[in-house]
This record gives structure tokens, sequence and C-alpha cells, in this order.
């Protein structure tokens, strides 16, 4: 038996372990097991990497970040963003840490909106609500579509904005918003990232990693004001394949 599984906090939710478990049924892969260990500290996270019965890992929130120094390796994509949502155990019993956010996002908004980057005489730019191992799969993916990205956070910094600072023309300047929190997952599905809606068009685009529900109220608000809206489901299908791929 091979053996996959998530590594995350209070994790029953979980997409990947169904989305694994429909893979192996309809591809007729046997022999292979995808499970939640759900990790309250991160004791608990070394303990299942120490367990070499099992071959391969995702891991989401809380532990992109935090996961790294009990790795032996990372690849390059991994080491430039800073988080890992892939773990791949090797021959040699070695950890090596891979990063499949930033492909899943970036073929996902390539499938919705390819013809926002076929003109190269404009520079896109981009808001990305938070700060968290997510949000830097998707500023490292933006960064290489050529987009010029700002961090949006209830604690700014020199280099990010606060809710508070959103104003018309940089709502007008932004056309493409990026929900990195988890506000509005299930079963808290009233809550919404505050920005200012009433600033959207047409023009814009809004990305909600957040795939459960399909249709967040971030999303619903800028349907509303005539944006184009991308659900996170898709972007999961495509970094699950992506990790499939690395573990093979």
């Amino acid at each position: 038996m091979v053996n996959y599984g998530l590594i995350g906090k209070d994790i029953s939710y979980s997409f990947s372990r169904h989305y694994f478990a429909s893979k192996f049924e309809r591809e007729h892969i046997r022999n292979t097991s995808y499970a939640n260990f759900d990790c309250q500290t991160l004791e608990e996270v070394k303990e299942y990497l120490s367990n070499e019965t099992i071959s391969g890992f995702n891991v989401t929130i809380p532990y992109k970040e935090a996961v790294i120094p009990y790795l032996d390796h990372l690849d390059t994509d991994a080491q430039n963003i800073g988080a890992v949502n892939t773990i791949k155990r090797n021959d040699s019993g070695e950890l090596i840490g891979y990063n499949t956010d930033h492909i899943g996002f970036k073929q996902s908004l390539l499938e919705h909106c390819n013809h926002l980057f076929l003109n190269t005489s404009v520079t896109i730019k981009a808001l990305i609500l938070g700060t968290g191992g997510a949000s830097k799969g998707v500023m490292y993916a933006l960064d290489q579509l050529g987009v010029h990205c700002t961090y949006v956070s209830r604690r700014p910094s020199e280099n990010t904005l606060s809710y508070n600072e959103l104003s018309a023309s940089v709502m007008q300047e932004n056309t493409l918003i990026v929900n990195c929190t988890p506000l509005g997952t299930s079963p808290n599905i009233e809550a919404f990232p505050d920005i200012p809606y009433h600033h959207l068009d047409g023009s814009h685009v809004l990305f909600d990693l957040i795939y459960n529900p399909e249709k967040t109220r971030f999303l619903e608000k800028g349907e509303q004001q005539g944006a184009t809206i991308i659900s996170g489901l898709r972007m999961l299908e495509l970094q699950a394949e992506a990790a499939w791929e690395i573990w093979q």
C-alpha cells in the first residue's frame, strides 16, 4: 500500500481526501490510500512527517510555512515562494518540499482570463487580500505573469495596504483582486473581506481561493457589480494533479 495524506488543522471539510479517493477509483489506481492528518500542533506534524510508511503529503492552513524547517530540501519554486503545500519522501527517505499552489492558481487564472495577458503593453495590477502561505504562491504566479501586486492586510506594513486605504482610485487601478484569506469558508459562509465593493465594475476580476462554498459572498458581491468571478475549485484540482505528478 502506498500512502498519502493532507496535513492541516481542523480539516474534516478537506477537498483533497475526496478528490484523491475519486481519482483513485476513476483511474483504477490500486493499493493507494489518502487520509486526513489533522494536527493541532507542530509536534503532531513532525510525527506524521517521521512516519516512513507515508510517501507524500499535501499541506494546508496553518502549516505551509511552519513545516519548512522539518524538511530536508526545497525545490526552487518552493524556496522562492517561502511556502510548501506538497511534500515527497524520496527513495532515500528524505522529505522534499514543493509548491503547487502557484501552478494551480496560474493555470486556473489563464483558463478564465487569458485575454487579459495577451496585450503585453498593458500592466495589470492586483490586490492580494491576506499575507499567509497561500498568498505567497499567488504573488509568485502573478509576478511570473508580469502583474504588479500589492498585499492588503489588517496589519499593514511598508509594502502592504490596510483595508482602510482601499480608496476609489486604488480599486480602479487594481483590476484583479485575489482573496487569500479564509473569510467566507463554510460554515461561516456569510463572512467576506471588507473591501469597498461599490468601487468594482465590469473591468474587475475577483478570484477567491476558497472553494467551499463554490460561490462565496466575496464573489457574489463582485458579481453584483459586474465583475468576472473565479472560484478556487479549479485551482485546487490543478494543484492536486500537479502534486500527483510530483509523487510519481
